[in-house]
């Protein structure tokens, strides 16, 4: 029995060798081919797994209330109202002119900051000019984008404002100021001497027109009150924002807004060219050079982003969402002009989150009829989206993302997750230079942004050694975190 299986294993190896020899070239390759194939699905599905797990922190359990759920307020509410020592507007012949500068949040802190000035001088505030000379060349006047009569209503128990100057004065002689950028209450009290001679202050530049701190609290919470209550936005661009607001939660339920300051003139300003090409460096260095006002000519592009001074590129923010734990399906609403390189260069972020929407995709071309060629207005929906969304996120921390990350504390501390660039620059050189794991990567990041999503804090002082106005310029501005002026604790005043 046992020679006669040993004789059939035997004979069964020595027919399939003679099988073997028998194979034609053409049935080899097709097992050759076959079994490539089958590699090739074995390596596509796991790539997918692998990119799946890149992103995903080792060791940090991050779950959909982390992602989503806003930041604990600690008890702190809104506190805009006067104090009981507070004295209200008197009715005064003595006028104020303004002409805003700057895009739609330059020129809502300048506008709230010179109704205070008009509070602290006891003017009355003619409704301010808007600036029309800006990069975007936007001919909107101040009703085409606020609701003027809520303005001039809800701030009358401060300041007596008014449409237009009386006739009788528009010909006068003016006392055409500019008033120094980040002043104090003290320097407003000598520039009422100008009173003496002139009934009309003509003031020049509307921004940064006040001291961030050491202002009076009164002050303070007259600005909260002009940002806050008094600047609600043309009735027409509130019901499309709002009804942008809908759309969204109707597809996803959360979405985050992303302010993604990839743009032409954002880049030239701050001479950022990491991921452009050689033409499109070029192309804003000559913007950069050809722009009168912007003082900085000459810029290091390499300095500028290991300092973290550049915007993140469309593709960084991928890679950070990604790694802070948002998945792919992750609703993004994009809150931007142009982006520099068009639909290429957001294919970048969209390889990460192909569930990406902007106003242009959510309105209807009639909807956004009325706003072509008024980028102003255009930006007021998208602070409205930015506001109210689940999370925020800003890729630079320019006028806009200030704005709303001060709105969204003012409104009880909602979610705003502030990219910590100059640390993300060098986490990202490291991963490109294989340093770093993919998964390492991605928990420092979370590590890195634990205490940067929009808790209640301080706000920030001037630089170390910051000396005269570079002092002010380096303070947090107070627009960014009314803490704790206009925002207290339920026993404050």
């Amino acid at each position: 029995m046992v020679n006669h299986r040993g004789s059939s294993l035997m004979k069964n190896v020595s027919t399939s060798k003679s099988i073997s020899r028998k194979q034609s070239p053409r049935a080899i390759a097709l097992y050759i081919f076959f079994f490539f194939a089958l590699s090739i699905i074995f390596f596509v599905f796991n790539a997918g797994n692998i990119e799946e797990e890149q992103f995903s922190p080792i060791s940090v359990q991050i779950t959909d209330e982390e992602l989503w759920a806003p930041p604990s307020s600690r008890g702190l509410r809104p506190c805009a109202h006067p104090t009981r020592k507070y004295i209200g507007s008197h009715r005064s012949d003595r006028y104020l002119t303004v002409n805003c500068n700057g895009g739609l949040n330059q020129m809502r802190t300048g506008i709230s900051d010179m109704v205070a000035v008009a509070h602290i001088m006891n003017a009355t505030l003619v409704i301010p000019k808007l600036d029309k000379q800006s990069f975007w060349q936007d001919s909107s006047a101040f009703s085409d984008i606020f609701d003027e009569h809520h303005f001039i209503t809800t701030l009358q128990p401060d300041v007596r404002i008014v449409k237009e100057l009386p006739k009788e004065l528009e010909h006068v002689p003016r006392a055409r100021k500019h008033f120094t950028s980040w002043s104090s209450m003290g320097y407003y009290k000598e520039m009422i001497r100008l009173w003496d001679e002139y009934q009309v202050i003509h003031v020049v530049k509307s921004d940064s027109r006040l001291a961030n701190n050491d202002l009076p609290l009164d002050i303070q919470r007259l600005r909260c009150r002009a940002m806050y209550r008094a600047l609600h936005f043309n009735p027409l661009i509130e019901r499309l924002g709002k009804e942008l607001v809908d759309r969204l939660r109707t597809r996803s339920g959360k979405y985050i807004a992303l302010h993604l300051r990839y743009e032409k003139d954002m880049l030239a300003f701050t001479g950022c060219t990491s991921g452009l090409t050689d033409a499109e460096s070029e192309e804003l260095r000559i913007m950069r050079e050809n722009t009168k006002h912007w003082k900085v000519k000459d810029i290091n592009p390499t300095e500028q982003r290991k300092g973290g001074f550049c915007p993140l590129t469309p593709k960084e923010v991928g890679i950070f969402l990604r790694a802070i734990g948002y998945p792919p399906s992750t609703l993004i609403y994009v809150a931007s002009g142009e982006i520099y390189g068009g639909e290429a260069r957001l294919s970048e972020i969209k390889s990460y989150f192909p569930n990406l929407v902007f106003k242009e995709t959510l309105a209807t071309k009639e909807e956004l009829n009325a706003f072509v060629n008024h980028a102003t207005q255009s930006a007021a929906l998208d602070y409205i989206v930015s506001l109210e969304s689940d999370v925020f996120v800003p890729s630079y921390s320019g006028n806009m993302a200030q704005a709303i990350e001060g709105h969204r504390r003012f409104l009880g501390h909602r979610k705003t997750i502030s990219p910590d660039r100059k640390g993300l620059v060098k986490l990202f050189d490291e991963l490109e230079e294989g340093k770093i794991r993919i998964s390492s990567f991605s928990e420092l990041v979370w590590q890195m942004h634990r205490n940067r999503k929009g808790a209640p804090r301080k706000r920030k002082g001037p630089s170390p050694g910051a000396k005269g106005k570079e002092r002010f310029r380096t303070e947090e501005s107070f627009y960014e975190n009314p803490y704790h002026e206009c925002i207290c604790s339920p026993k404050g005043v």
